[in-house]
């Protein structure tokens, strides 16, 4: 990205975007602290990214387009035993997706060991960081609490030469797992928590996803994260709020080492109504088997929405409407949607599908005779044109499209009715034939051959146009219709003795067996649709020619609003 010298907007000349975090940056090089921006998106390895992450993306990404500046993906790789290449891949490919350009600074936290075991040995030379033998629990009863200082440790004033002899020992092996770590000395009364000499290597004798086994001393995430920063030139780290309390022991280790130091901020983290955000809760409802993997489309993970059909052009809608603010927010996971049915409006490509069929025969039309009818495939993009759907003497229309005894404003289709079908003709229900238990399972119609296009000739009104499918061709498909996880909007309002998974909904999916055209059950794997008065849905990864699948995306408005938290 090309480097500009004005501040008032971006890259292409457009007013810039306002707020906290852009203020602030501006403000840096109006004062000359920086001369350029250098953002980055620092994720751990160790679970699949979720919306929330997209937030950060599009905040770290987005300003760094603003203000012509550079962009690193880094992983924040510094815990073998919970990161795997697995998670690196799908990082690697969700950012990708959401449209984040990194060029070629793709980083790794691991390739920068050998220059954090340099800087941790500077410390000690420096007297400011020391071996310590107590164990973790020892560790943690002595930090005090936020109205007690905390103890010093017995080991806090081995020599320089001690410690520097005891951390080499650590990292050739001599030492079992968290018999020993390296400490910062700092201030053990300090307010601060964190700065009562937080921990800066564990021994962990397993191989790393990168480097194998060349190391058995990890990096704790408080003393890599800012000289990973540090080490990449990033001008502006920015981070969600759970940080800032990290942030002086950041600016202290880079003081303290004397290496150049970037500007931390912080802004408030996403959360949504009806689902959860959380590595620990989706490792949960996986293992758990409440959902059937990190890409569940009920998930807000961006593989779960991806394999929904959410598009990155309505996440990144998404998060500019939800805007950057300093404190957390929930926002209502009809906002999502919203933003989803904008996009797909645009974009989706009309089709007639039928979710639950019943049968339609047409007893005056010709029974070998078909016709073509033309169908406009988005009246939100007339370069788009049409195509044509198959018409026929049996239909297939919707179950809930009739009923027998229709109550009051049911303009749809009942016995002697006339109702008109898209595209087609007016067509009129005469008998109504029922299976062994009463249950409707054929209607015998007639149509009005003067009535093509769905027009009357003598201009009567017909209150209510179907859509249907001939039968001849339609295709049997599984239709996954995929509601809110959770039945609360805060899915952590239980009862004192329950979990979270005790509000989730038993709805959250519902699988059925429905009908598609043809050209829905040759596309392939992530193609989109609007289903005509139903909805938005995507081809899943599971579909064939022979049974497609679809998940359904959204719905055409908002049926999520009014879910209240069942009786238990």
């Amino acid at each position: 990205m090309e480097d500009r010298d004005h501040r008032d907007s971006d890259v292409e000349g457009r007013p810039r975007a306002s707020d906290f975090i852009r203020d602030a940056i501006r403000e840096d090089l109006a004062s000359g602290r920086f001369d350029r921006v250098h953002t980055r998106f620092p994720p751990e390895p160790n679970a699949y990214l979720h919306i929330g992450h997209a937030k950060a993306v599009w905040i770290d990404y987005g300003i760094a387009c603003d203000f012509g500046g550079k962009f690193n993906l880094r992983f924040d790789d510094t815990n073998p035993l919970k990161e795997e290449q697995e998670f690196v891949d799908a990082v690697i490919e969700d950012v990708r997706w959401l449209g984040a350009d990194w060029e070629d600074r793709l980083f790794y936290a691991s390739d920068y060991f050998e220059q954090m075991y340099q800087w941790a040995c500077d410390l000690i030379r420096k007297g400011k960081a020391y071996v310590c033998d107590l164990s973790a629990e020892d560790v943690r009863s002595t930090r005090g609490t936020l109205t007690e200082p905390g103890r010093n440790s017995p080991f806090r004033n081995r020599s320089v030469e001690e410690n520097l002899d005891l951390f080499a020992r650590m990292r050739a092996g001599e030492y079992p797992d968290a018999s020993r770590t390296l400490r910062a000395r700092i201030d053990m009364a300090s307010p601060n928590l964190l700065l009562r000499d937080p921990v800066m290597y564990r021994i962990i004798h397993a191989p790393h996803h990168r480097q194998g086994d060349a190391w058995c001393i990890y990096p704790t995430y408080d003393w890599a994260h800012g000289l990973e920063d540090s080490i990449e030139g990033v001008t502006h780290s920015l981070c969600s709020q759970e940080y800032e309390i990290h942030r002086p022991l950041y600016d202290w280790f880079l003081i303290e080492l004397g290496i150049y130091r970037p500007r931390q901020i912080e802004f408030g983290r996403l959360n949504m109504t009806h689902t959860v955000m959380s590595k620990r809760r989706f490792i949960e409802l996986v293992e758990g088997g409440y959902v059937s993997g990190y890409d569940d489309p009920r998930l807000p993970t961006l593989a779960g929405l991806r394999r929904r059909g959410v598009t990155p052009d309505a996440i990144r809608e998404f998060c500019g409407r939800i805007g950057i603010a300093k404190g957390n927010s929930v926002v209502d996971s009809a906002v999502l949607d919203d933003c989803v049915r904008d996009d797909l409006n645009r974009t989706s490509p009309r089709t007639m599908a039928v979710l639950r069929p019943l049968k339609v025969v047409l007893t005056n039309y010709p029974e070998n005779q078909t016709e073509e009818m033309e169908v406009v495939i988005n009246p939100e993009d007339p370069a788009a044109g049409s195509r044509t759907a198959l018409f026929a003497r049996e239909l297939w229309i919707e179950q809930e499209d009739f009923r027998e005894d229709p109550p009051p404003n049911y303009f749809r289709m009942a016995p002697g009715r006339e109702v008109r079908l898209r595209a087609a003709y007016i067509v009129r229900c005469n008998e109504v034939i029922k299976d062994a238990e009463g249950n409707v399972v054929e209607l015998r119609c007639t149509y009005d051959p003067e009535s093509r296009g769905g027009t009357a000739p003598d201009g009567r009104k017909v209150k209510a146009t179907l859509h249907w499918l001939a039968a001849a061709v339609a295709k049997a498909a599984t239709i996954r219709l995929y509601g809110p996880l959770f039945v609360t909007a805060d899915p952590d309002d239980v009862a004192e003795d329950g979990t979270f998974t005790d509000n989730l909904n038993p709805d959250s999916m519902v699988e059925i067996e429905g009908l598609v055209p043809p050209e829905v059950a040759a596309a392939p794997c992530g193609t989109r649709y609007q289903f005509e008065r139903i909805g938005y849905f995507c081809v899943d990864r599971d579909s064939t020619p022979e049974h497609p699948a679809l998940n359904r995306t959204v719905t055409l408005r908002d049926t999520w609003a009014k879910l209240e938290k069942r009786e238990p």
